[in-house]
């Protein structure tokens, strides 16, 4: 596995690849996939956290089930850009499934996407587009 850059995922990446993205929790990892564009994410299911190997084989039967060829894992960065302890322990998950996980999880590539402001941003499209409310 190595943690890649947007530009060497896309470029490492056929032009039809279906990708899991993961919130990793200290209770739960919320699982979602992309279509084969990667147009269109879909929530898959939320996993309960157990001990390491079983979440890592679960990860690992659904990257193939799914046919899954790159993670995106949210990194939730203070609102100034700093890394603090939730950072640290999804870095330490990254660094488990290189080193722990089954090879069909261990040998994808990851990218680490931003999440600052993720909840504040679709909330506001869902309000704009689809007249929700926030209630």
């Amino acid at each position: 596995m190595a943690v890649v850059t947007l530009e060497e995922l896309r470029a490492a990446l056929p032009q039809m690849a279906r990708l899991m993205a993961l919130d990793v929790g200290t209770k739960t990892i919320g699982l979602a996939t992309s279509d084969l564009l990667r147009s269109l994410a879909t929530p898959l299911l939320t996993m309960k956290r157990g001990k390491l190997a079983a979440d890592l084989a679960g990860l690992a039967e659904l990257t193939r089930k799914h046919d899954i060829k790159a993670l995106i894992v949210g990194l939730p960065l203070n609102m100034d850009g700093t890394e603090g302890p939730r950072c640290q322990s999804v870095r330490q998950f990254v660094t488990n499934i290189a080193n722990h996980a089954p090879p069909a999880l261990a040998t994808l590539p990851v990218f680490f996407q931003d999440e600052r402001l993720s909840t504040a941003a679709v909330t506001r499209n869902m309000i704009d587009d689809y007249d929700m409310t926030r209630a």
